[in-house]
């Protein structure tokens, strides 16, 4: 077995070795004459371009399915043969393919990420994993493609049935559904709050790791989200891209006009113009100061731009 230097992962050629470790130079020489979609192997490439011809030649012998890749096939026939070649190193415990033991090895561990065993990316949930793994495979890339080309067109189809906000995606509109609900199903391991996004818990986490991952590249500041970057990026390049009727402002700015304040505490009915203001506001409710002074210790309700700003009557 010819294990490869970087991720560990083993194969039976040096041939396929070599094939892998592009996989790792990022370098993509080969792109697709129908969709510019570019590739680091001809393999990979000519198992896309079936996508767009719908082309499948790998045939079963037993069943006559037909597969639009030989790995595809390949996983198919373990269903005949009975082969189950991957055992679990806790329980001996055998599996017919790679993807069947890790799911089951992370009874034992415990582990709740999920990994592809083509590219190495991890997902922490299973079914975001099958959805990625098409990629590979070919699999149902025309619903993909009809997403993508939504962005394109404008067209929202999936509408809220409770406040009428229209949608490009289901997956969206789910997330949504969850701010009527109040359910908030994707919960913090180390404080204990929850989100309706898992998107909005991983940034959250950042804080406790107190992460930083975006870069100023003219004065260096880093910041843990990339929508706070971009914010300060403007005031180096003097960039004001939201302009009010009245005055040249943030988009919402027209609030400061009409005293519009659409965002109301669930908890005693006060009213903010700014869904930030809203968040500050309700933390005096639930009690919670998160930012601590390096200085004198004290802790507060928000955070400034020098640091945690102290609680206010």
């Amino acid at each position: 077995m010819n294990p490869c230097g970087q991720c560990g992962k083993r194969f039976q050629t040096p041939s396929s070795l070599k094939m892998h470790q592009l996989t790792h130079t990022g370098k993509k020489s080969y792109h697709c004459s129908q969709c510019s979609k570019r590739f680091c192997r001809v393999d990979a490439l000519k198992s896309h371009q079936r996508i767009h011809t719908r082309e499948k030649p790998f045939h079963c012998s037993q069943c006559g399915k037909t597969f639009g890749s030989s790995f595809n096939l390949k996983r198919h026939q373990k269903i005949h043969t009975g082969a189950k070649p991957f055992h679990c190193s806790h329980c001996g415990k055998s599996f017919g393919d790679e993807e069947s033991q890790n799911k089951h090895q992370r009874v034992h561990t415990r582990d709740t990420t999920f990994h592809c065993s083509e590219c190495g990316k991890i997902f922490t949930k299973g079914g975001n994993l099958k959805e990625h793994q098409k990629i590979h495979t070919g699999e149902n890339q025309t619903g993909v493609l009809k997403r993508h080309q939504l962005t394109h067109t404008g067209e929202k189809p999936f509408n809220c049935s409770q406040c009428g906000k229209d949608f490009s995606q289901s997956s969206l509109l789910k997330g949504h559904q969850l701010t009527h609900t109040g359910k908030k199903p994707h919960r913090c391991s180390h404080c204990g709050k929850s989100f309706s996004w898992v998107r909005d818990l991983k940034k959250h986490q950042r804080v406790h790791r107190e992460e930083k991952p975006f870069h100023c590249s003219q004065c260096g500041k880093s910041f843990n989200e990339k929508g706070n970057l971009k914010q300060h990026q403007r005031r180096h390049s003097g960039e004001k891209p939201y302009s009010c009727d009245q005055h040249q402002l943030i988009h919402t700015g027209k609030k400061i006009h009409t005293g519009e304040k659409p965002f109301h505490c669930s908890l005693c009915g006060k009213t903010f113009g700014w869904s930030i203001h809203l968040k500050r506001h309700q933390k005096i409710h639930t009690e919670e100061k998160p930012f601590h002074c390096s200085q004198c210790g004290k802790n507060g309700h928000w955070q400034t731009s020098d640091g945690p700003g102290h609680a206010l009557a």
